[in-house]
């Protein structure tokens, strides 16, 4: 199996959301794993519906979406028995209904699935489930271009103005649960939010943002 390297990434700002009761247990700083670039050749993204318009994307071109060589680690608790979940921020810029969502999500090892879902904003951090979660399957490996993990939804209303969440995670037990990838990332400063072990989400601001779109209706 490929041994890979993963970095620690001196975070910036931190905002915890455990539960009392977990106190003892305790949480680490999100990972980052770089890797080779496995092929030279990028392939186009998927499609996205007719009929459905960008309502968030930080996603590069189409045949450079976003940086295959390195990403923010994900793992399921059945891989080794610690999980790290990952989120992001999105705000709508007007009255939407959300259909679609893309992460730039990659396999090493484990189940090759993870569940995709919508959560609203809890104090900067995700909150409430409002959508999902979808498991994809069958991801792309790690180290290529341009595919991304595509979950859909029955039509979501959001509110223009107003921060949501994508997160990715996996099952607690069962099939999907030892997924070990990474969320692949682009340039930006902003904050990302990552659950680690069961704890509750914690925000970070970080120079790396999980890459990734949201689509849908715009009336």
């Amino acid at each position: 199996m490929e041994v890979f390297v993963k970095k620690i990434l001196l975070f910036v700002c931190l905002l915890a959301l455990c539960n009392l009761t977990l106190f003892a247990q305790s949480k680490r700083s999100p990972q980052i794993v770089r890797i080779p670039e496995k092929s030279a050749i990028h392939v186009p993204p998927q499609q996205a519906p007719a009929g459905l318009k960008k309502i968030y994307s930080n996603l590069g071109t189409q045949t450079d979406l976003y940086d295959d060589g390195s990403g923010w680690v994900l793992e399921g608790p059945g891989d080794n028995g610690f999980s790290t979940f990952g989120a992001i921020p999105f705000t709508p810029k007007s009255n939407s209904h959300v259909s679609q969502v893309g992460a730039a999500v990659h396999y090493f090892t484990g189940d090759n699935q993870v569940n995709l879902s919508i959560y609203s904003d809890a104090n900067g951090a995700p909150g409430t489930l409002l959508a999902g979660p979808v498991t994809v399957t069958n991801l792309p490996e790690s180290g290529t271009c341009c595919t991304l993990a595509v979950a859909n939804f029955a039509p979501l209303a959001v509110i223009g103005g107003t921060q949501y969440w994508v997160v990715v995670d996996t099952p607690l037990t069962g099939t999907g649960s030892d997924f070990d990838g990474e969320w692949d990332m682009v340039a930006a400063t902003v904050p990302i939010a990552f659950n680690d072990n069961g704890l509750g989400w914690y925000v970070y601001t970080a120079n790396d943002l999980p890459a990734g779109a949201v689509l849908g209706t715009i009336p």
